[in-house]
């Protein structure tokens, strides 16, 4: 008889990478299976306060000492900046945790299989020196993915064509992609370039794992979950929206906590019949103070009801910005679940970066987007919520560039027009049809319950799940 299955987890030190693997641990924990969490001292109240309730296990490893991280850093959203050498300084950091992992690995249970982050190339060696089979959670889409592949292998990156040319993908004529949809460090690569040498590692450890665990499900991207599984050596397991899939049983030890305003205010326009737009860019957009001012601007006078979240204590507001806008905004400065928030009834709109997590959770919700990608794949993510899904508008910039800056009018028509106009009525309707086949797909029998049924029976035995 197989002995019980142990699942390793180790998210990359960062909460959009982190947040999505402890959902998946719920998940996983639900099936009976047991659970461990590899982080660093200073992410572990984090996640020990997320698994509270749980049988997971939390380990830690010492975080290594590197000359360009300040000291006491042990996670993106607390670097100074997001720069890309700096970026790519602290995930190389990385494997200096090796030999403690190894050792870690000794002494754990036997692990069955062992889900890492994609930055975390390195803890491949370690799966093959162990004989675990090692799945990489890259949290990004399918759509992003087979976009990033097909950009590479036809040339469109490494062209000499200008950054704001679009060109058409061969495998996918319908779409058209430029440079400038894609970070710097894949534009025109050069050696040596520290970019190029961590996603060259990152990708290269790729080839040898057991496949790839995706927040997404059949139904939201067939095309390009079919492209992968059909013209890469990977299989992609897409077994999501993992924060659907999660039980209820965590932090079930808690007190109840307070109702925070923010929540007090959404009810209260819930009672007016009010319609809210949610703002927020995540924890590690870097945004000018210019454009800070032209955003309050932009909501101030497009009169619809907004929530703001605010999480940078550099993002100074116009004077009396929230006396302009008492009754109708709101600023709030603090933590906030994202997911209360675009569960709440009275939210009917999104204006977000784009980052991966956040489409799902707009997409679950049934919440329209407005399109404001900023860094990293989020531009991809944008075309997929706008071209390719249809459930929102992108923002309009003041020199027609994906890049460029957006004025105060700009924002204010493309609000209207997803919280009032006739636009936004239809991408609501397509988003409350996806929302729908989410629910589907991680019910039992659903696309992504028996996927993961599938995966597990191949990776952990024959247990029942």
């Amino acid at each position: 008889m197989d002995s019980a299955p142990h699942i390793l987890l180790f998210p990359f030190m960062s909460k959009g990478h982190t947040t999505p693997l402890l959902h998946f641990a719920l998940t996983l924990l639900r099936r009976s299976i047991s659970v461990t969490v590899v982080t660093t001292a200073a992410n572990c109240p984090f996640i020990a306060d997320f698994l509270a309730g749980t049988a997971a296990s939390v380990v830690t490893l010492p975080f290594p000492a590197a000359a360009t991280i300040p000291a006491g850093i042990e996670s993106t959203d607390k670097l100074p900046s997001m720069s890309m050498p700096l970026f790519y300084d602290f995930a190389s950091a990385t494997s200096a945790m090796q030999p403690h992992f190894e050792t870690l690995l000794e002494t754990l249970p036997r692990v069955t299989l062992m889900v890492t982050d994609f930055f975390l190339w390195w803890t491949l060696h370690s799966a093959k020196k162990f004989a675990v089979p090692r799945l990489i959670l890259t949290c990004m889409s399918c759509y992003s993915g087979s976009l990033t592949i097909e950009a590479m292998a036809s040339g469109i990156l490494g062209g000499a064509q200008p950054d704001d040319e679009l060109l058409a993908l061969t495998r996918f004529p319908w779409i058209k992609l430029s440079k400038e949809d894609f970070d710097k460090s894949f534009r025109n690569p050069k050696p040596g370039d520290p970019g190029l040498e961590f996603n060259t590692k990152a990708i290269s450890s790729m080839q040898d794992c057991y496949g790839v665990l995706v927040n997404s499900f059949y139904e939201l991207e067939p095309t390009f979950v079919d492209y992968l599984n059909t013209h890469s050596s990977l299989k992609y397991w897409c077994v999501g929206p993992f924060h659907l899939t999660q039980t209820t049983t965590n932090n079930l030890n808690q007190t109840p906590k307070t109702k925070p305003s923010w929540v007090t205010w959404l009810d209260e326009k819930l009672e007016e019949k009010q319609r809210v737009l949610y703002v927020a860019f995540g924890s590690q957009a870097e945004i000018s103070q210019e454009q800070v001012e032209e955003i309050a601007m932009g909501l101030a006078e497009s009169k619809v009801n907004f929530m703001w979240v605010v999480r940078k204590p550099e993002w100074a507001l116009p004077e009396r910005f929230e006396e302009r806008v008492e009754g109708r905004g709101v600023v709030v400065r603090e933590w906030v679940d994202q997911r209360e928030i675009l569960g709440h009834e009275s939210v009917e709109g999104f204006v977000s970066h784009c980052g991966w997590n956040s489409v799902v959770e707009s997409v679950c919700a049934a919440v329209p987007v407005v399109a404001w990608p900023m860094m990293a794949e989020q531009f991809l993510n944008a075309r997929m919520v706008v071209e390719e899904l249809g459930v929102g508008l992108r923002v309009e910039t003041r020199d027609g560039s994906l890049r460029g800056f957006v004025e105060r009018g700009g924002l204010r028509r493309v609000v209207s027009e997803v919280m009032v106009g006739e636009t936004g009525e239809r991408v609501r309707e397509r988003v409350r049809e996806l929302a729908h086949m989410a629910k589907v797909a991680t019910r039992e029998g659903g696309s992504s319950w028996s996927t993961l049924n599938s995966l597990l029976h191949k990776t952990c035995g024959s247990h029942s799940y």
